[in-house]
């Protein structure tokens, strides 16, 4: 079989982020990859230059997607703060994980907590007031993100809106 010579960096960043959500780092190998994409493994090796340059660039595009989700459902401000969470991605554990470690990620990851918590404050009055509750709903709405893939479903974020009012 003929190896693909051309596949373009998203195609191949999604796999690496398939890869790290399914297998953690050590899945993401240029052979591994070569063999998810039909790219050679010193194609991978030039557009990316190591393996931790493919995943910081996987990462990167994956703040780029969620990013992007957060300006769209900040557009619909007619949305309360569930409807608001509903349009919302999720970065999954491999993704958080990965991206703490490296300092530009970081603050991705940080930014968009607060882009996040912003839009939640606005949907909530705004104000201090506003501004704490939207830092408690997106702590837990980041729990029940993380603890759902352990199984157990009885905390439910509606209830926890209700309760702050």
């Amino acid at each position: 079989m003929s190896r693909t010579r051309t596949l373009p960096d998203t195609q191949v960043l999604a796999q690496v982020l398939d890869a790290l959500t399914n297998g953690g780092d050590k899945a993401v190998s240029f052979g591994n990859l070569s063999r998810a994409t039909g790219l050679a493994p010193v194609t991978l090796a030039q557009r990316y230059g190591t393996v931790d340059g493919m995943i910081r660039a996987a990462l990167a595009q994956e703040w780029d997607r969620l990013d992007a989700a957060v300006d769209q459902a900040g557009l619909d401000t007619q949305k309360g703060t569930q409807g608001y969470l509903k349009a919302l991605p999720f970065p999954g554990l491999a993704v958080l994980s990965a991206s703490l470690r490296d300092q530009a990620l970081r603050e991705r990851a940080e930014g968009w907590r607060t882009r996040v918590e912003a839009g939640l404050a606005v949907r909530r009055g705004g104000g201090t007031k506003g501004r704490e509750a939207a830092a408690l709903i997106f702590a837990a709405w980041q729990g029940r993100h993380i603890w759902d893939v352990a199984g157990g479903k009885a905390f439910r974020l509606a209830d926890l809106t209700k309760r702050l009012g």
